[in-house]
């Protein structure tokens, strides 16, 4: 009898409901049998519970320890913070996990992107500890951990022994940033002894963008702290043809969340035309996760054989397919 998983489900704001419903009918057909437990977070969520991060999403996260999330718009007022760093910081996922690798036909200036970047999730100045000192004088505290630069460190040797990885990179600012960066390399090196069969190196983050759009072949594996992570993961995703296309991973000791890390695209919403690529490939990253690799790497060819056949895209893509007409290719692809 086939394993029956508990998930939960954030299909979000914007495009979210759509993207999400083509990515749950796609799992559905490669026959992976998922109880998605619907909850809300964002703007809807806000509109029903006067809470952007209800108790009830909360409570189901805590329950199924996996969750799948679409894309969600955070009001704009003063007091609403960050759903995303909301929910890193209250389940402890202290690991982003962000691969960047060249798509079929999908044309970017590089053809050999395969690097991945792993940026600690809970710390830096995304703790959010900043004080008033007067009208013109703001505090912003960078928090920076050895526990924090521990884990995430260890994380990233893991993370490339069980992928295959050859190498790991530190990027840092611990030239200017002496203490906070220095502690994260120094910690770094440290927990390199551990794994003296993978290749290491150190590069500061300034020299790291400049590099990464001239030869982003070079890369591997790739840690840093939070704000240089959020940065870079962009740019990464920028070379395989934008936040549209990439995958992501929050990763922490008991629970995961994987989410699409593009906008929830209001202007777009409703009209089908929305492409689920996104939060498809995280769901993929979902499915390794859980151990049905099988399956993930079935939905992983049918969309690669759609991309490369081109037929059949979205508008962002170069086409004019529907989301349904996209996702119905997939399916047809599948080889279940």
């Amino acid at each position: 009898m086939s394993k029956i998983y508990d998930i939960t489900l954030i299909d979000g704001d914007g495009i979210g409901p759509e993207i999400t419903q083509a990515v749950v009918e796609i799992i559905d057909a490669v026959g992976v049998k998922i109880n998605w437990d619907k909850q809300l977070a964002g703007a809807r969520a806000y509109e029903r519970y006067q809470d952007t991060i209800p108790e009830v999403t909360i409570k189901s996260i805590e329950k199924n320890k996996i969750c799948l999330k679409a894309p969600i718009t955070t009001p704009i007022g003063t007091g609403f913070k960050s759903v995303n760093v909301g929910l890193r910081r209250h389940f402890d996922l202290y690991a982003n996990v962000r691969p960047s690798k060249n798509l079929p036909n999908v044309k970017t200036p590089f053809s050999n992107v395969d690097l991945v970047i792993i940026r600690e999730n809970t710390e830096d100045i995304y703790a959010g500890i900043e004080h008033k000192i007067d009208d013109e004088t703001i505090h912003g505290i960078k928090l920076i951990t050895k526990k924090g630069c521990e884990r995430i460190c260890d994380f990233a040797f893991q993370y490339a022994i069980k992928n295959n990885r050859t190498k790991v990179g530190v990027v840092t600012k611990a030239n200017i940033s002496k203490l906070a960066d220095g502690m994260f390399l120094n910690t770094f090196r440290e927990v390199a002894k551990n794994y003296q069969n993978i290749e290491t190196h150190e590069i500061l983050v300034d020299n790291l963008c400049m590099q990464l759009v001239q030869k982003p072949s070079q890369f591997d594996v790739l840690v840093m702290p939070n704000l240089y992570g959020d940065i870079v993961s962009d740019l990464c995703a920028g070379l395989i043809g934008g936040l549209g296309l990439a995958q992501s991973a929050n990763i922490g000791t008991s629970c995961a969340i994987f989410e699409a890390v593009h906008g929830s695209a209001p202007d777009i919403a409703g009209q089908n035309i929305a492409n689920p690529s996104g939060l498809l490939r995280s769901a993929i990253m979902m499915l390794n996760y859980i151990g049905e690799n099988n399956a993930a790497s079935s939905i992983e060819n049918a969309l690669f054989e759609v991309l490369k056949e081109g037929k059949i895209l979205t508008k962002d893509l170069g086409g004019n397919s529907t989301t349904s007409e996209f996702k119905e290719e997939i399916i047809k692809k599948l080889s279940v």
